[in-house]
């Protein structure tokens, strides 16, 4: 069998037991107040970071693109509290506007 098969089958196995670890741990230890802080900001973080590295993430290293100030533009409406199907629809037209007239296609 490829050694690529076993790394699928044993990261297969790796997210099983942890879904069945979820159900077998006591409620005492996943219902804490320090728990719940924590599991909210490794959430924060993680989807910054995904954020991030979509919005640089070129062929072969970091990209400065259309994406840069559309995800801007997104964070600056999101400050002002604008409804969110708003925020995607400006920002998808900012970056189809800047790749539209060739600037950072």
């Amino acid at each position: 069998m490829d050694p690529l098969w076993w790394i699928v089958l044993g990261a297969s196995a790796a997210v099983f037991v942890l879904k069945f670890a979820g159900y077998v741990v006591p409620q005492r230890f996943v219902q804490g107040p320090l728990l719940s802080r924590v599991a909210g900001l490794v959430t924060i973080g993680l989807l910054s970071s995904l954020v991030i590295a979509q919005t640089f993430q070129g062929g072969d290293g970091l990209q400065v693109d259309a994406r840069l100030p559309a995800v801007a533009l997104a964070g600056v409406l999101l400050w002002f509290r604008v409804p969110f199907i708003v925020v995607i629809v400006v920002a998808a037209a900012l970056a189809a506007l800047l790749r539209a007239l060739g600037w950072m296609a």
